[in-house]
């Protein structure tokens, strides 16, 4: 599926591979499943650069009241992340209240969890040069200056440079979803 990316639109880019000893094509089947019987699914992940209160959901909640869908961009790496398949049992889209997880999704190895309504393939190349930072006390930032190290997610904003091609390294994405409120949640193993 090709995917169309227009100037100022929002997206959250994340890196993924390997997560809690599974393999990313069997998570993608997993989470696919998750969605056609629970209608969302929860796409795990960990570090404080997304943290589901202080930054993915002010930056969703901005956009969304305007009328503009936030999607999430996933560019596959070779991951490391070899953590205990634990199954996160409860959520919380506040940090106070808590629920249980539907019985039929499974997010394992995780603290946080991006709430997605689909799941698909992509092909398309995007330059993180040719965004900024969109929350947050490094909000303006550009994305290939934030996106370093151990850093390997964020909320983007698509700001090209102005030239008729795109500037700087060109990276490609594997996967996109869409994005469903409460749009991120602290999660909880008992």
């Amino acid at each position: 599926m090709a995917l169309d990316i227009e100037p100022g639109d929002p997206f959250i880019f994340m890196k993924v591979g390997v997560h809690a000893s599974e393999p990313l094509e069997a998570i993608i089947q997993r989470k696919r499943e998750e969605i056609a019987k629970a209608g969302v699914s929860f796409w795990g992940y960990g570090g404080g650069t997304c943290h589901p209160l202080t930054a993915v959901q002010p930056f969703v909640k901005e956009y969304v009241a305007n009328g503009v869908n936030v999607r999430l961009l996933m560019q596959e790496i070779n991951s490391r992340h070899y953590a205990q398949p634990v199954r996160a049992e409860e959520y919380s889209a506040d940090g106070v209240h808590w629920e249980k997880i539907h019985k039929d999704i499974h997010v394992l190895g995780s603290r946080y969890a991006l709430v997605i309504e689909s799941l698909d393939m992509v092909e398309m190349t995007i330059a993180l040069e040719d965004s900024a930072v969109g929350v947050g006390r490094m909000r303006g930032a550009k994305g290939d200056k934030y996106i370093q190290g151990h850093v390997d997610k964020a909320c983007l904003v698509f700001q090209p440079g102005g030239a008729p091609e795109p500037t700087g390294k060109q990276v490609a994405l594997k996967l996109a979803a869409r994005l469903h409120a409460p749009y991120a949640v602290l999660l909880k193993q008992n």
